[in-house]
């Protein structure tokens, strides 16, 4: 198959498949699609938001249509390395035996991450850029394809361990969830206080989707969007010459080449779920804001102003 009757296909199963992620999840039709492009992005993301949003149901959801495994860990003080990435024991023949931990599954909730020590924030670093974790000395590899996605619950910081910049540029998107309009919360409680659960279906193989995550590899971008993307993240650097005066009263630090990595491979999904070929500049801005905004380091002024990260990252339009 070429790779433009691949994107047809790819067009026609996205919309099935936001079709049926719908029976469950009312509205937050931006989160939906922001953690699908990271997805077949083969990227992660950080969703904030208050308690009761249906965050576990929205990644439960999308995990059963995409036809993936799907592991919830809730992270707490005491959660130890071993407790997400395995342990080894020694069986009745007294030898070592490998046991995985629940990080050895598809999809990976990773529920109130900023609520355990960095030392446990720490063994998801590698699973997240290698796709592998090393227990013991041994490498083992995690199935593909591996995706994480954290939540953060903006309100509570008694107790938290904010994580590090370092962490956070392994998330491609952090999505704000905000509460539904009145329309869709009528909908919601009419859904969920009846007796007829909804039943998603499995719409994809995990092989589809890493051939799919291939193909959003091989959509070419011209030179242009990638100088546009490229300058855009220079902006957000303090220092830089390009930098504007906003940027330069605001922020104490900019977004890292993984954010131009990230703005480009999110562009390239954000056209083909629209049946581009190749994604133009507005590709781009669409999906800028969740991919910035956690990235650029506000001051104390900006702060003590209440400025958003929003009207920074709408300013290097």
């Amino acid at each position: 198959m070429s790779d433009v009757a691949a994107i047809e296909t790819f067009v026609k199963q996205f919309k099935a498949l936001k079709s049926e992620i719908s029976k469950v999840i009312i509205g937050q039709e931006e989160v939906v699609n922001q953690i699908l492009i990271s997805i077949f992005s083969g990227g992660h993301s950080l969703l904030i938001g208050v308690p009761g949003l249906a965050k576990t149901l929205m990644v439960n959801t999308i995990a059963q249509a995409l036809g993936l495994n799907f592991k919830r860990i809730q992270f707490t003080p005491d959660l130890m390395p071993s407790d997400i990435l395995g342990s080894e024991i020694l069986d009745e023949n007294r030898h070592f035996k490998f046991i995985k931990g629940p990080i050895f599954s598809n999809i990976i909730l990773a529920d109130e991450i900023n609520r355990t020590p960095p030392k446990t924030q720490a063994a998801l670093l590698e699973a997240m850029q290698e796709r592998a974790v090393t227990v013991a000395g041994h490498h083992y590899e995690l199935s593909l394809p591996y995706f994480v996605l954290a939540t953060q619950n903006p309100i509570e910081q008694e107790g938290t361990y904010p994580l590090p910049e370092a962490q956070l540029d392994r998330f491609m998107f952090a999505i704000y969830l905000d509460y539904p309009t009145f329309e869709e919360e009528v909908q919601v409680v009419k859904a969920t206080t009846n007796d007829t659960p909804s039943k998603v279906n499995a719409l994809f193989k995990a092989e589809e989707i890493v051939e799919f995550q291939h193909l959003i590899r091989r959509i070419p971008v011209a030179d242009n969007v990638i100088e546009y993307a490229v300058s855009m993240v220079g902006k957000t650097r303090p220092n830089s010459m390009s930098a504007s005066e906003l940027v330069k009263t605001y922020l104490d630090w900019g977004a890292g080449p993984r954010a131009s990595q990230n703005l480009v491979l999110a562009a390239k999904t954000h056209a083909a779920i629209h049946g581009k070929f190749s994604p133009d500049i507005e590709d781009v801005q669409a999906v800028a804001y969740g991919i910035l905004r956690h990235r650029i380091i506000k001051n104390y002024k900006a702060e003590a102003e209440g400025i958003a990260e929003e009207h920074i990252i709408k300013s290097l339009f």
